[in-house]
This record gives structure tokens, sequence and C-alpha cells, in this order.
């Protein structure tokens, strides 16, 4: 049997694809937060019609798309995949410092960390478009 060619660049379609459920994903968690696709619209800049596509399963987002619908979602970009209130198990990871514990050391880390803890409390206390401001600046400064 020949696969169905999606029309998205031509790529084969695999029927029941594991792949599309992120689209299934998102418009749960979209749902569950008493959003509309219009809501998605205005933060994130995507089209509603594109959200729509995402969500019906006929495009797969790109990973920058995913973490604009996990920033509009108000929510960290695993719960995307992962459905727990806590990040997924990571037993082959080997274990990291928090920043509150690299702060604590006398080094150039420790530095760059309590630089990046105050940085955190100063933008806790700023009003979301100043917020959004800052991130837009930072992620265009982050591409150069």
């Amino acid at each position: 049997m020949k696969p169905r060619m999606s029309s998205e660049k031509n790529m084969p379609k695999k029927e029941g694809a594991k792949g599309m459920a992120i689209g299934a994903r998102i418009r749960q968690l979209r749902e569950q937060k008493g959003l509309s696709q219009g809501d998605i619209e205005r933060a994130t800049g995507l089209l509603r019609c594109y959200t729509s596509r995402v969500e019906n399963g006929h495009t797969v987002p790109a990973l920058e798309t995913l973490e604009r619908f996990a920033t509009a979602l108000g929510m960290p970009l695993y719960q995307l995949f992962y459905p727990g209130d806590e990040p997924p198990p990571t037993p082959q990871l080997s274990p990291r410092k928090s920043l509150e514990e690299l702060a604590e050391e006398e080094s150039k880390e420790g530095m760059d960390a309590r630089f990046l803890l105050k940085l955190k409390t100063l933008l806790e206390h700023i009003a979301d478009s100043d917020r959004q401001v800052l991130i837009t600046l930072a992620r265009k400064l982050a591409t150069r």
C-alpha cells in the first residue's frame, strides 16, 4: 500500500501516526485553560488557521513554534509532551546543581548564578508587556 502524501512538503503521511498527537495535546491544553484559537493567535502571532492545522494534525510545528505555543499556554515546553505536573524522570542524566546552589559558590559560575537570580527576581515584578519586550529582545540577540 502506497502511503498518502501530506500537503506539507510532500512528506509521506502515515495513517494514525503518533507524531500528530502534539496537535491534540495543544488543543487539550488550550481548552483546559479556556483559551480560544484567537487568544493563541494574539499571544503568539501565529494565524488562527495555522493553530487549527496543528491541532487537527495537518501540520507538525517546528520546535520554535512549539515554544511559542507553550509560552502562550503559560507552561514549560516539556508539558506539551508530558502530562505530569513535574518534569519527567531523567535517570540517564548526570546530576546538576541548581541555580541557588551555584550562587553559593565563590567562582565565575557563582557570580553568574547570583546575577541570574537577581534578574529573575526583578523580572517577576515587571508588567507582562515589558517582560515580553525583554524576551523578544533577548531572543533577537541570541540569534545573532
